[in-house]
């Protein structure tokens, strides 16, 4: 048990971020999106199978668009107001998620 007195867990602080990055990594079976500050800190990240797309409908534009829209909203509680967008890979997901 603890001891009166002693300290208790601090509110975590969420800090407020005006410019971001978003990484975009599109492969053949899957794409990432992470949002991250300018010093390369995540503050967000989704893929189309977090999002609930399994097998082949995890490499579709429609599962990279609908993991884009889980990491963007996910990043506005951080206040984003400009973010540059970084693409790397071939997939189908490449278009849709910017």
């Amino acid at each position: 048990m603890a001891k009166p007195g002693s300290q208790g867990t601090r509110k975590k602080i969420k800090k407020t971020v005006a410019d971001g990055i978003a990484h975009i990594h599109a492969s053949f079976n899957n794409t990432i999106i992470t949002i991250t500050d300018r010093q390369g800190n995540a503050l967000s990240w989704a893929t189309a199978g977090g999002s609930g797309f399994r097998g082949s409908r995890k490499s579709t534009p429609f599962a990279a668009q609908v993991a884009s829209e889980r990491a963007g909203n996910a990043a506005k509680e951080y206040g984003l107001q400009n973010l540059d967008v970084e693409v790397k890979g071939p997939g189908p997901g490449r278009e849709s998620a910017v």
